[in-house]
């Protein structure tokens, strides 16, 4: 007996079967995001939007990771005033697309989230993020970063400023105390904004101490390097 027959229609169903679950988890887990979320952003007196926000990157234009990709956007945003500064927490996507040999083009998406701190004063272009593999090469070429008195923070962060001065003045022994006790996110600052992003997207308990962290550089920059 032949069960061609019978075979192919149930491997079709097999896959529709799957498919079905995967879409299902895919929609739970995005309603439990939007839920949590809600709630964190409620227990901060803060107003959630769900909506994707295109441009995003207008309203931010110093900060190098919300230029990346095509099709960006930001949504799951947390937004209002917190401890008497403008705050805005969010989930970011951006897309890049790459050909293979065979000329097929696959679309790659890509998924973070992010803090941004509204100051009352100016800073300048800084850069503080986790040291990578590629960092370590470039440092051998003689393309290093900033280094400091501790020898454990200028081996864990990468640092880099147009004015390395101004970084020496924000990057007081206190705070780079507190950046080697806290996860290692980028923290990027630029005209009145101070950014901390991940990797990946946030729980919400992380999104809270991104704006630990990011309020905690802030009152720990000293007075005279402030403009």
């Amino acid at each position: 007996m032949d069960y061609t027959f019978f075979i192919f229609p149930l491997i079709s169903l097999i896959l529709i079967f799957v498919a079905g679950v995967i879409g299902i988890r895919r929609i739970l887990k995005s309603h439990y995001r939007i839920n949590t979320l809600r709630t964190f952003a409620n227990s901060l007196n803060l107003h959630y939007r769900k909506a994707k926000v295109h441009n995003f990157e207008w309203e931010y234009p110093g900060f190098d990771f919300l230029q990346k990709g095509e099709e960006r956007y930001a949504f799951n945003i947390v937004s209002g005033d917190l401890n008497g500064r403008k705050v805005k927490g969010f989930d970011y996507h951006y897309q890049t697309n790459q050909t293979d040999s065979g000329s097929d083009e696959t679309t790659i998406h890509f998924y973070f989230s992010a803090i941004i701190i509204t100051s009352s004063f100016t800073m300048k272009p800084l850069t503080i993020r986790p040291e990578a593999l590629f960092d370590k090469l470039t440092a051998a070429f003689g393309w290093d970063d900033i280094n400091f008195e501790s020898a454990e923070f200028s081996r864990k962060f990468h640092v880099k400023a147009e004015d390395r001065r101004w970084a020496y003045e924000v990057l007081t022994p206190m705070t780079i105390e507190y950046l080697l006790e806290s996860p290692q996110y980028e923290v990027q600052m630029n005209n009145q904004h101070l950014a901390v992003r991940g990797k990946s997207q946030f729980e919400p308990s992380e999104f809270e101490k991104a704006f630990e962290i990011g309020e905690t550089m802030l009152n720990g920059i000293p007075k005279f390097a402030k403009s």
